[in-house]
């Protein structure tokens, strides 16, 4: 079981390295990853379990975040409509997403971060993503709203992208026009 001593934090070089494919099929040590990453989130998300390991919560993991770097990402989300958004993927990618803009108004957070980022995080409101399943199947999400948000920012972590990165150093909270605000 992962825990939060398993987590790298902000500043390890591998948060910054763009991660490996993961070769096809999965080996078992690949699956074991990745279903644990999925483990840890829907943990972290159950009050009695995460107090009792010192989980922090979180809706969405990647393996660099545990100092591997492979392509593989878990959420474990349910979107505005009470839809539940649980997967764990290997070589996720965004095969198309939309022009328009979506933030959250309160920001974002990460595992990895302990210090907050105060600012917006300006990125596509609607996405498409393609990956691997477990069980070996191709899976296609269309995704808006924090759920595709949520998906965005783990995908970054394969190609060593921070979600501050995107904050605007001299106005935090610029907006940017048409973007989509989302409460959380």
């Amino acid at each position: 079981m992962i825990t939060m001593e398993d987590i790298i934090r902000d500043g390890h070089p591998t948060l910054r390295k763009v991660a490996a494919e993961v070769a096809m099929p999965p080996s078992d040590v690949d699956k074991q990853i990745l279903s644990s990453l999925l483990e840890y989130v829907i943990n972290s998300q159950n009050s009695e379990v995460a107090a009792k390991y010192g989980l922090r919560p979180g809706i969405g993991l990647a393996a660099p975040q545990i100092n591997v770097s492979k392509r593989m990402i878990a959420v474990h989300i349910t979107d505005e409509n009470g839809a539940l958004y649980s997967y764990a993927l290997f070589n996720p990618k965004i095969v198309s997403h939309s022009v328009e803009k979506s933030y959250l108004q309160s920001g974002e957070g990460c595992l990895s971060v302990d210090e907050p980022f105060p600012g917006y995080v300006h990125r596509h409101a609607r996405v498409t993503i393609k990956g691997v399943n477990l069980e070996g199947e191709e899976v296609k999400l269309r995704l808006k709203g924090l759920t595709a948000i949520c998906f965005q920012h783990e995908i970054d972590h394969l190609n060593g992208i921070m979600f501050y990165d995107y904050i605007d150093k001299h106005d935090p909270f610029k907006t940017i026009e048409g973007a989509i605000a989302i409460e959380r």
